[in-house]
């Protein structure tokens, strides 16, 4: 789902431990104490290893070598776990890592940090180091004069800040800087093992939503149903991600209300959850009508959502533009009489976004997308309906591109009354 501001984890679920639980009434104190009964589904997962970023250094030096890139420049962020394995995070002093067309990468660092950030190092790669009197600039722009590229192409990772553009235009004014075109085509299409952990980390997610659904009741916060997802999460092996939670009228605006909520029966429940295993995330939203038979028109809209699921799915082939699968949903929800486009009541936003070791990736599901889809993109299916003033529905499951097509993380719900699956 849209926005990075639901991404904040609840704090009352973050920890299961009497300090944590202390503040929880009997209930939920209880029920915390349950998950502990929950085990790690996590147990057989691989991570990541030096063979899979070898091919992926490989992978960016052959497409670097026909397109006619240089070098790349990444800042700490999931680019740079992707190719180097070093976490790290982002300051006003530079950690980058260079990668030539040809030969090793490096990263460079300043000194006193160099041996934090060798602890993550997970490729062959010198660490250059700058103290804090120097210019780390002009230590990147000595690697590249080394290479032979004072007057190359240099290419810069999407999100890498300015001051470290400006700061090596500066150092090598004769290099052409432009923006990256590898890393971004190269991490949208998802190898098996990377797959392998996605799937892992939704059925984490599917486990949670599982143990959690029952144990929601009349009176419940957003918080309190937030802290039992996320309890449920980390017992089952997964780093909780994400967890927003809409009741009522506030589930018509896909990332909520201010305003205070709480269950009430024959309302709304909207759940939108996800973890993170071993880098790699999940995103599954979850919507019922709490303790009472639904109205027509609450039936209605999840059946159109359910029904929208599916018209994505079936529109997701091999070499389509990404955005007419946008376009076949929106049409459909057109003719019963929501929107047009992205007008409300109906769907205001995409149908879905791509996801991998960020919960919101490129390419999406979005009119005007050309992006042909091809065999390892994955994405979001979330067409949710939302009537402001009264309720909103979303239903979300991820799917990837196999060589035979569409295939689920999760698979949707059957009914609104069996709205987890």
């Amino acid at each position: 789902m849209p926005s990075i501001d639901r991404r904040s984890v609840l704090a009352s679920g973050a920890v299961l431990g009497g300090a944590a639980l202390a503040g929880l009434s009997p209930r939920l104190f209880a029920q915390e104490r349950a998950v502990e009964a929950l085990k790690p589904l996590t147990a057989d997962v691989v991570p990541i290893g030096p063979a899979e970023r070898a091919d992926r250094i490989a992978r960016a030096q052959q497409a670097m070598q026909r397109q006619g890139i240089d070098a790349l420049l990444v800042e700490p962020g999931a680019s740079l776990i992707y190719y180097t394995g070093v976490r790290w995070h982002r300051s006003e002093r530079l950690t980058a890592a260079v990668i030539p067309a040809q030969g090793a990468p490096i990263v460079v660092t300043p000194f006193f940090e160099k041996p934090s950030v060798a602890e993550s190092l997970a490729i062959p790669a010198e660490i250059r180091v700058w103290q804090e009197d120097e210019n780390p600039h002009a230590l990147v722009a000595a690697f590249l004069r080394e290479k032979g590229l004072a007057r190359g192409t240099i290419g810069i990772e999407e999100t890498v800040r300015y001051f470290a553009v400006d700061g090596l235009k500066a150092a090598l004014p004769d290099a052409k800087i432009v923006r990256d075109p590898v890393t971004r085509a190269i991490r949208m299409r998802k190898t098996a093992a990377e797959i392998a952990l996605m799937q892992k980390a939704s059925d984490v997610t599917m486990a949670a939503y599982r143990w959690t659904w029952p144990q929601v009741r009349a009176g419940m916060t957003p918080a309190d149903i937030g802290a039992l997802m996320a309890a449920a999460t980390r017992a089952l092996g997964g780093s909780v991600e994400f967890n927003l939670v809409l009741l009522g009228e506030a589930a018509a605006y896909p990332h909520g209300s201010g305003k205070p909520q709480a269950v009430r029966a024959g309302e709304v429940v909207l759940m939108d959850c996800g973890c993170t295993v071993q880098d790699y995330q999940s995103d599954i939203s979850r919507s019922w009508v709490h303790g009472a038979t639904p109205t027509a028109q609450q039936r209605k809209v999840w059946n159109d959502v359910a029904h929208g699921q599916q018209i994505a799915i079936a529109a997701a082939k091999l070499g389509v533009p990404a955005g007419s699968v946008d376009d076949a949903v929106r049409g459909w929800y057109e003719k019963q009489g929501y929107g047009p486009g992205y007008a409300l009541p109906g769907l205001s936003h995409r149908t879905g976004h791509g996801i991998g070791m960020e919960g919101h990736e490129p390419v999406n599901l979005v009119h005007g997308e050309t992006t042909p889809l091809t065999e390892g993109m994955c994405f979001s299916n979330e067409p949710g309906l939302y009537l402001p003033g009264v309720m909103g529905i979303r239903l979300e499951d991820c799917f990837h591109m196999t060589a035979q097509g569409p295939a689920w993380f999760s698979k949707p719900p059957v009914s609104i009354e069996e709205p987890i699956g």
